[in-house]
């Protein structure tokens, strides 16, 4: 057994527990609420009065006249504009148009009747809708009233009988009992009272025991990738250049 190497006056060893050199996140440390600035505070230490400074106050020009910056127009006296006669050319006005008909949507050459005397005429027009819409009966929609029978009208009716079916309250098929007939009792199966043959049923085919778990095939083995049995080029891997457990180097610029 090798002998241990001092580093100092300790003696390198595996820690006891995790470290935050071992987790490569900057860990809780956030979580602690500062010591300095207004927003935040620990509520564990003292904290000291906050200022902000306020902004610039709004231009006075946005909401105020613009004072005398403009020159006033010499043509404007105490007493109005001091103007000759000026004219303008406009565009013309737009005039409201109505739609009336024109020379050609007049006939004076049947305006005759209307105006001479003229001998009567006569048309054939179509048959009107209000025949089409006529709804009484035709002839054919009468029915002459029977003259057999007791539904006569105006003629005098003999007496008339109708044949009633039998009734089956109070007949001889009148069932008073209610009891069932032969056609209401199952029959009784025989193997109930007599000796009952031997019943054989088919059950379906029993399979010999043995291991069914999935074995792999010929194919899931790779004897080229074997160095347990054959030499091996020597691996070689790439580490980290520093360990976990080395503190960093902390300069302070003071």
């Amino acid at each position: 057994m090798a002998e241990e190497v001092w580093v100092g006056t300790w003696r390198p060893h595996r820690p006891r527990g995790p470290i935050m050199a071992l987790y490569s996140s900057p860990g809780p440390k956030y979580l602690i609420p500062p010591t300095t600035g207004f927003v935040r505070h620990t509520p564990t230490k003292l904290r000291a009065p906050a200022y902000s400074f306020r902004g610039a106050p709004m231009l006075l020009a946005e909401n105020c006249s613009p004072g005398p910056r403009y020159s006033v127009n010499p043509k404007i006296l105490r007493t109005g504009k001091d103007l000759g006669p000026a004219y303008s050319i406009l565009g013309r006005s737009r005039t409201k148009t109505t739609t009336t008909p024109g020379p050609g949507d007049y006939f004076p050459e049947k305006s005759s009747k209307h105006v001479f005397d003229s001998a009567p005429s006569h048309s054939i027009s179509a048959r009107t809708k209000t025949f089409r819409v006529d709804s009484t009966p035709g002839p054919a929609a009468y029915m002459l009233p029977v003259v057999m029978g007791p539904h006569t009208v105006g003629k005098a009716s003999q007496p008339s009988f109708s044949i009633k079916g039998r009734s089956k309250l109070g007949s001889f098929s009148d069932d008073l009992h209610k009891t069932p007939g032969p056609a209401a009792y199952r029959q009784t199966d025989v193997q109930v009272t007599k000796p009952k043959a031997p019943q054989y049923t088919m059950a379906a085919r029993a399979e010999p025991p043995g291991d069914k778990t999935l074995k792999p095939g010929p194919g899931a083995h790779s004897p080229e990738k074997v160095t347990v049995t054959k030499p091996c080029a020597p691996v070689v891997t790439f580490g980290i250049k520093h360990s976990d457990y080395m503190t960093p180097l902390v300069v302070d610029m003071e």
